[in-house]
């Protein structure tokens, strides 16, 4: 197996999500903040690139307004920034839509992108599933990411579900799923992360449900 070209890509890790309705609450953003910047300091450590992705909804809009507090990186994030950062606004879920990330990776010669940040439930999952497309090995750090409660006309499902759900799903076909520790011990390494796929995934499935 190839050595990995590795990005870390820092999505929305903005103040909108550390209070309000869109507080994240699974992992608790007072654990996952910490692992998001232990996973910039491992990237900045092996010279990797680091993108930083803010998400817009336009001026004035009630929340991701560019200008406002809500809509800056959270300071644990924004004073490790330096001048080798690529800074991307996005106004989709995805942080390929609309943007000039993926020109970016390509002239970096960038095989495998890293995702950290929020949410697990909506843009972690877009980039994940789009990156596909692209070409692009996903990495996701499960410790590193976060998700909400939700509930609407289609039902509810608590953030640990979400995110415990989610990050399944995404293991089984689109990305490989790991704890930013493991990450930062193969980037060390330089070695790929493993991923489960959606054949082994279902046959495991099965197996669990014949047990219970």
């Amino acid at each position: 197996m190839s050595t990995p070209r590795r990005a870390l890509i820092l999505i929305d890790v903005q103040q909108q999500y550390f209070s309000g309705p869109l507080e994240i609450q699974y992992p608790p953003h007072q654990e996952s903040l910490p692992m998001i910047a232990r996973a910039v300091d491992a990237a900045t450590a092996a010279g990797i690139p680091i993108a930083a992705v803010q998400h817009s909804a336009g001026e004035g809009a009630p929340v991701f307004a560019p200008g406002t507090a809500e809509f800056e990186l959270h300071p644990d994030i924004e004073r490790r920034r330096t001048d080798a950062w690529k800074g991307v606004v996005k106004q989709y879920g995805s942080v390929y839509a609309g943007t000039d990330l993926t020109d970016w990776l390509r002239q970096q010669d960038i095989d495998t992108v890293t995702l950290v940040g929020y949410m697990t439930n909506n843009c972690v999952l877009a980039s994940a599933v789009e990156a596909e497309f692209f070409g692009f090995n996903t990495e996701v750090l499960s410790d590193a990411t976060g998700a909400i409660n939700l509930a609407n006309d289609a039902g509810f499902a608590d953030a640990k579900t979400v995110h415990t759900t989610l990050l399944a799903l995404l293991n089984s076909n689109w990305a490989a799923v790991s704890t930013t520790d493991s990450w930062a011990d193969a980037l060390q390494a330089q070695q790929a992360l493993k991923k489960s796929d959606l054949g082994s995934s279902a046959m495991a499935g099965a197996a669990r449900m014949t047990l219970a």
